[in-house]
């Protein structure tokens, strides 16, 4: 198996460019503690470009700082579990990779961009390597096999997981499953719904757009970064609200009574009323349903 030194290596490789990665991400320089002294990263190495995310970023956005770094590396099912409870509600992202996998070295450099923007995320990596049975332990304990594997936790429960997954797919899921503090109204009962349509009732109410889905649908993490770029972009007409059908028997009744049976579902509501649905993650079409129902002509 190849050296932590090698990934590391690959890691650097991998980013705009090895100088910057190492003195913008302190993280870089305390696992490199771990390697021998002669394990250098060339300044002459080619470095690749790192495909930029284009989903929006979640929660409060931070800058690059080069003071704290926000990926931590932990060792062991101790540490591990101690990270969890430290995070309390927070989501935490974990990243099992591996020193000889290149999908891993391609992938963590998103992690660490995903980490300076994504302020309401924990993110952690479990590196595996020849010399730790207690990282050896953490692997078996979460069911990992095969690398780069993202898990995602909240209240120290696990509730997503994926595996080969590009870095788009992984900035979604983020903003998915961490999401907390954006123009997206995050609703999770059936008085929630209540609620808000009663608030927007009026002439001069907004529409309300409520995305029902549910917490491992593809389609709907797909489509949620146009929903909150939508939201923020909006406002002054137009309300957005998410709930998840499976968080809660509140939500699931809520959904029945709705009668969806198909997720990601849209409801568009004006002044108290149903007005129409848009069943589906097209992005375009969906945009285009809620200028419709906002009064603005649309031609298909």
């Amino acid at each position: 198996m190849a050296s932590t030194s090698t990934f590391l290596s690959t890691l650097a490789s991998r980013s705009a460019a090895a100088d910057s990665l190492r003195s913008a991400v302190p993280s870089f320089a305390k696992i490199v503690r771990f390697l021998p002294a002669q394990a250098q990263i060339s300044r002459r190495r080619r470095a690749a470009v790192l495909p930029t995310p284009r989903a929006a970023v979640s929660g409060t956005e931070k800058a690059p700082s080069s003071k704290h770094e926000r990926v931590v590396r932990v060792h062991s099912t101790q540490e591990f579990d101690d990270a969890l409870k430290a995070a309390k509600n927070r989501l935490v992202v974990v990243e099992f990779a591996a020193s000889d996998s290149e999908d891993s070295s391609q992938i963590y450099p998103t992690m660490v961009q995903l980490s300076r923007t994504c302020g309401d995320v924990d993110f952690l990596l479990v590196l595996r390597d020849d010399e730790s049975e207690a990282t050896e332990e953490l692997f078996r304990r979460e069911g990992v096999t095969k690398v780069p594997h993202f898990n995602f936790y909240k209240g120290a429960e696990k509730v997503h997981e994926e595996e080969a997954i590009g870095p788009e797919r992984l900035a979604g899921d983020v903003l998915y499953y961490g999401d907390s503090h954006s123009a997206v109204v995050q609703l999770h009962s059936r008085e929630d719904v209540e609620a808000l349509i009663d608030e927007h009732r009026g002439d001069k109410g907004k529409l309300v757009v409520l995305d029902v889905g549910l917490k491992h649908c593809g389609p709907c993490v797909k489509v949620y970064p146009t929903v909150l770029k939508l939201s923020r972009s909006m406002v002054d007409n137009t309300v957005f609200a998410r709930m998840n059908g499976d968080e809660n028997d509140s939500c699931m009744e809520f959904l029945r009574a709705m009668k969806i049976v198909e997720v990601p579902t849209f409801v568009f509501i004006r002044d108290g009323q149903i007005v129409g649905r848009y069943v589906g993650s097209g992005k375009g079409e969906l945009v285009g349903e809620i200028l419709r129902y906002n009064g603005v002509r649309v031609t298909y």
